[in-house]
């Protein structure tokens, strides 16, 4: 089990487009989620706290997350995890590898 909830108990079902950054020495990185039109900004009732990647071990937190809106109406969410530490980093890449499976995704070097 890998999923992306806005809010703790409902997954998000629209997979997000990914862009992962770290430096040089590894130490620390960043991941930018992208989600074109997500079910979370169209639900009644259903506030956004944040962002969760839960899966068997637990779950990773970030509040950086932002709505996109055109002419008003929903239109994306953006968010950004941010690793400090190597740790950090490695468990990140054990959840990615399970949602990537999980939702067919693939990854590319750059």
């Amino acid at each position: 089990m890998a999923e992306i909830q806005f809010a703790r108990g409902i997954a998000e079902p629209v997979v997000p487009d990914v862009r992962i950054t770290r430096a040089k020495d590894g130490s620390n990185g960043a991941a930018t989620f992208y989600f074109d039109y997500p079910q979370a900004l169209s639900q009644e009732g259903v506030e956004v706290t944040g962002m969760y990647l839960v899966d068997e071990e637990g779950e990773l937190v970030t509040r950086e997350v932002n709505g996109k809106f055109v002419n008003g109406e929903p239109a994306g969410i953006e968010a950004t995890y941010v690793m400090k530490t190597v740790e950090d980093w490695d468990r990140f890449m054990r959840f990615m590898g399970r949602y990537a499976e999980k939702n067919g995704l693939g990854f590319t070097k750059s």
